[in-house]
């Protein structure tokens, strides 16, 4: 490793940084004063007294926050043992020795993957010597470059490599009490959600954000798909995303610059604040190692090392958790210490160190003796950190709560180290469905109202409200247009069909003379479509509770259990408002809830049951993706699986909601855990294709331009021209009132009778002739509102809810019920004929029509449903 100005492959500067320069950014540092990457860099070359000033800086720095944290001079390990569940990797990464290839393994008696009874033989020696975590490595994704791994898993019957993580996770809780953290390289969003009920904490290096090194023939990541930076920090967001205690960290001396290095150490740090999931990162120095194509390259010196984790103190702050591996650095541990680590990460009295087996593990006792001497004492962690454990939900599954508590001191959150490592059942919590808080809350909305306009979280779960503001301003800049509107008026009249983007872009920033043009021509379309009918639905809502902790930052529905408008029905009560809807003529129910973390993935077959057992003919429309996806994941179900089984328990179609604005820069500032936009879609097309029709949606006015409207409706017709499922699209005006983000001050405060009318208007031109249903919704808008959407090229109603809490508690003020007379005169202040439809827009048998009629108006009297 070289020590000018840049280190590695990096461009040389023999003088390295200034006096003046080094001597600036130290008194900063020692200030407190925010580091800017340019003064990180140059203290990243700090040496001699200069590296003294910096270290000495960096643990004042770590002894507040352990201060703060309540455990003062005290540094951590965790007792472990190190697992290699499969060495075959479909990278190349140039360093590594723990990757091998089908042959190797062959010859020496191994397997493709490690069978169950080799993990478990493992992780129950390790559990005889008290370790508590078993840390499961492998290769990325092995199945997409070698056919001998997906043989294998094809054998075992694992769909992909993260099957068998799972239900090797699983078998290590049960049979051994020890605690998986999962290194399984790269994973998606649905990953995360795949693996968070079977791991209390999961890892993956960044190693460096600099691009080069990966894209660059000769680099160390080149040939590496899993390398690419911007990838990585995906898998760091989406973990965030998904409440996920996550473990990162920088590998130094791959060729790095100093500029890259800080660079990528303030990547971390934005990571970390955003989410607030990080919980440790571990600075690994670089080790040269024989018959790989980098043994030639100097090791990272340790000045380089103690440098880079006194940088990474001042940049991350006193909260932070910094790791060095104690193995691989020649016993200066002194050093580190004084650079301002609080950890030494997993250290087994088992295992070897799979990923750099040259390297032995330290004894515990030396390493509580050489921390000792600097004044530390040494305390035993889980593989979870303590700040993690003591949050509980939503970072926590409910399902490995009792493993956790079983091992851990409540009071500070560290492992007891003696208490028994032994097996304990997997499962899902008991009474899921037991009826708690305000049941009756979709009528007392109406009275009462909240009892809060925020949650008491409000500052911790949605994460960092700063770094969500500065990342909504791009997409709050006004644009400007420069299409004709007039020519694109006059293609829409012609065929909207042929509207380019431009012109539909025009279109939606139309205003005055010319949206009313828009919305003539859009109702002139309309009606040769579908004709002069307003159609309306007798429905009832049911929202089965409110309990959510994804943290979608629009919305103000979602409660912590403890919360005093939180609730939860029970089946009986969600049987009982469907019974109560058939009685006054509806049709269909539409059952949706919060992701409630006690909810078992099998509890909406429940509740789709408890529907069709109480009132047979209802049609049930239930589950949004959201859901779908957390159902499938806490079976550990496919999509498809989940969807079959739900429709075999009695769904009949599925709402598509969640879907907000299908463009991930818009989702990520809307919602901190709500699944991507690739996933919505594919969630929607594989109901379509199992014969579960569905609607969709759109949200909007909040952070949102025209571009995005267009580019989601263009999203849609895709599907629609795929599929064929979609019954209708339905416009969402974001209410504001009292949605997080709009109380955080980031969003706009709803969308404005313009933007309403155009998005109306577009949706008619840019969904015809594929969706020709287009919905208003009532809830959102009010009466006027709606009849003057009827006017802008929307056909149907929707339906009279008879309960509707989600918007209520958001600040509608239009009620929660239409009775069918209402509804009727909606359609008469447009001028049109109202008629009542099915979910998939058919005729509506006379007797339930008849049923409508005889109760119209007399609903509210029923709503409350009370123990």
């Amino acid at each position: 490793m070289t020590t000018s100005a840049t280190s590695g492959t990096g461009p040389a500067d023999p003088a390295g940084p200034t006096e003046n320069s080094l001597r600036r950014a130290l008194k900063r540092a020692r200030d407190g004063v925010a580091l800017d990457v340019s003064e990180a860099a140059v203290l990243l070359q700090a040496r001699g007294e200069h590296l003294d000033a910096l270290t000495a800086s960096a643990a004042r720095v770590r002894d507040a926050g352990l201060e703060a944290a309540g455990r003062p001079g005290v540094i951590t390990y965790s007792k472990s043992v190190f697992v290699p569940l499969t060495r075959l990797c479909r990278d190349k990464c140039h360093y590594c020795t723990f990757v091998t290839v089908p042959g190797k393994l062959r010859r020496a008696g191994h397997g493709m993957f490690m069978s169950p009874d080799e993990v478990l033989d493992i992780a129950r020696k390790g559990a005889a010597l008290g370790c508590k975590e078993a840390l499961i490595t492998l290769g990325d994704k092995p199945e997409d470059r070698w056919p001998e791994a997906r043989e294998w898993l094809d054998a075992h019957g694992y769909d992909d490599t993260i099957a068998y993580v799972r239900a090797i996770s699983v078998r290590i809780l049960e049979e051994t009490g020890l605690l998986p953290h999962l290194n399984p390289g790269v994973l998606s969003w649905t990953d995360f959600q795949r693996l968070k009920p079977v791991a209390p904490s999961m890892g993956m290096m960044l190693e460096t954000t600099a691009t080069r090194l990966w894209s660059e023939p000769g680099g160390p990541h080149h040939g590496s798909p899993d390398k690419e930076p911007a990838v990585r920090l995906r898998v760091l967001e989406d973990a965030g995303r998904s409440s996920v205690p996550f473990t990162s960290g920088l590998l130094i001396g791959i060729g790095e610059t100093y500029e890259e290095r800080a660079e990528s150490l303030f990547a971390l740090r934005k990571v970390s604040r955003s989410y607030h999931g990080i919980q440790e990162l571990i600075i690994q120095n670089f080790r040269a190692k024989p018959d790989t194509a980098m043994r030639g390259m100097p090791d990272a010196e340790l000045d380089e090392l103690v440098a880079t984790v006194a940088v990474a103190r001042h940049i991350m702050g006193p909260s932070a958790c910094l790791q060095a591996p104690p193995n691989l650095v020649d016993a200066e541990y002194e050093r580190l210490i004084r650079a301002g680590i609080d950890d030494w990460g997993g250290v087994s009295p088992l295992t070897i160190d799979h990923v750099n087996p040259e390297r032995p593990w330290p004894q515990i006792e030396e390493l509580a003796a050489k921390s000792r001497a600097v004044g530390f004492e040494l305390r035993e962690r889980l593989c979870v950190y303590p700040e993690f454990v003591r949050r509980g939900e939503p970072w926590l599954d409910p399902r490995l709560r009792p493993h956790v508590a079983a091992l851990a001191d409540p009071a500070t959150g560290l492992a007891l180290p003696d208490a028994p490592v032994v097996g304990r059942p997997w499962q899902e919590p008991d009474e899921a469905f037991t009826a708690s808080g305000r049941t009756d809350l979709h009528t007392a909305i109406d009275t009462e109202g909240r009892t809060s306009d925020r949650r008491e979280d409000f500052d911790e779960v949605y994460g960092d409200w700063a770094a969500l503001r500065e990342a909504a301003a791009p997409g709050m800049a006004p644009e400007r247009i420069d299409t004709d509107v007039r020519a694109a008026l006059a293609t829409a009249a012609d065929d909207p069909t042929r509207l380019t983007d431009d012109e539909a872009l025009a279109l939606l920033h139309a205003d005055g003379p010319a949206l009313d043009a828009l919305c003539e021509v859009a109702d002139d379309v309309r009606k040769s479509a579908v004709g002069d009918d307003v159609t309306y639905i007798v429905t009832r809502n049911i929202n089965f509770t409110n309990v959510c902790y994804t943290g979608c930052r629009f919305c103000a529905f979602a409660q912590r259990r403890t919360d005093a408008d939180a609730y939860t029905l029970s089946l009986d009560q969600v049987a009982d408002r469907a019974e109560q809807a058939w009685e006054v003529g509806a049709v269909e129910v539409c059952m949706q809830g919060g992701i409630h973390p006690d909810l078992p993935g099998t509890a909406y077959f429940d509740i789709a049951r408890a529907v069709k057992a109480r009132v047979p003919g209802m049609h049930v429309h239930a589950f949004s993706p959201m859901e779908v996806v957390n159902g499938a994941t806490r079976t550990g179900m496919s999509i498809r699986e989940w969807l079959g089984a739900a429709k075999e328990a009695g769904l009949d179609s599925v709402p598509g909601t969640a879907a907000e604005i299908l463009d991930d820069e818009v989702r990520w500032i809307l919602t901190k855990g709500k699944l991507p936009a690739a996933t919505w879609i594919e969630v929607i097309e594989t109901a379509h294709e199992l014969g579960l029709r569905s609607s969709s949606t759109m949200m909007y006015g909040h952070v949102d331009q025209p571009r995005h409207w267009l580019g989601h409706l263009r999203t849609l017709a895709g599907i629609q021209q795929r599929t064929g499922g979609f019954t209708e699209f339905v416009t969402l005006p974001f209410i504001h009132t009292n949605a997080p983000v709009y109380l955080a001050g980031i969003a706009r405060p709803g969308p404005t009778v313009r933007d309403n009318r155009a998005v109306t208007a577009m949706a008619r031109l840019l969904l015809h002739p594929h969706i020709p249903n287009i919905q208003t919704s009532w809830v959102k808008l009010g009466t006027e509102g709606a009849a003057e959407m009827l006017r802008s090229g929307a056909n149907d109603l929707g339906g009279t809810l008879m309960e509707e809490t989600i918007s209520r508690m958001a600040g509608s003020s239009y009620g929660s019920y239409k009775s069918v007379k209402d509804l009727i005169a909606v359609a008469d202040a447009a001028g049109r004929p109202a008629k009542p439809r099915t979910t998939l827009y058919g005729p509506v048998p006379e007797e339930r029509q008849r049923a409508a009629r005889d109760s119209d108006g007399h609903l509210p009297q029923l709503l409350p449903v009370l123990d």
